[in-house]
């Protein structure tokens, strides 16, 4: 069974009313990884479950409040029933680790190219490829959604180090 490190973009924070422009997946089985992208109308259930096919766990930071329900808002895929899920923020908080994803990497020492890209500014990239057909922009986006997602393993494996060195514990994947 491989574990899966998932992250969405959006067009904003409301699934009401806005939509999901990328959804990138990191797929582990613990000798090989994998990543698998979904860009604007390549997001469908058909191709999320079928990304996510042989994943035993879901990890995500804030997914239990973000990700998760945006998904299943906008694609009508409840994730969380098929799927066990990780949400390694609560991990972290239970480890005094607080904060966005980014910071937290910064508290952690994981490393990220993209260090002056954030929510906002993804938004931002996707508009200008959406109305400006600006490839650039979505090539941005795509490797700042690819790191998310890649450093998203590192940080797990950095929680489950600190526990074996008297933080107060692992990875929690039944939280959220």
């Amino acid at each position: 069974m491989k574990d899966a490190y998932l992250d969405i973009e959006t067009t904003g924070l409301s699934p009401g009313d806005c939509k999901i422009t990328i959804i990138g997946i990191h797929l582990s089985d613990g000798i090989e990884d994998g990543f698998v992208q979904l860009v604007g109308d390549e997001i469908t259930p058909d191709n999320l479950l079928a990304a996510l096919a042989g994943v035993k766990t879901i990890h995500t930071y804030n997914g239990s409040r973000f990700d998760m329900p945006f998904i299943a808002a906008r694609l009508g895929v409840d994730l969380t029933r098929d799927f066990d899920h990780c949400d390694l923020m609560y991990d972290c908080w239970r480890n005094n680790l607080y904060g966005g994803l980014k910071r937290v990497e910064r508290t952690l020492g994981i490393a990220r190219r993209l260090v002056d890209i954030n929510g906002l500014e993804a938004v931002r990239l996707w508009w200008r490829y959406e109305n400006d057909y600006d490839r650039e922009a979505l090539r941005i986006l795509c490797e700042y959604n690819r790191e998310d997602v890649v450093n998203l393993k590192t940080l797990k494996e950095k929680v489950v180090a600190m526990a074996g060195v008297g933080m107060d514990k692992a990875p929690d994947c039944g939280t959220g």
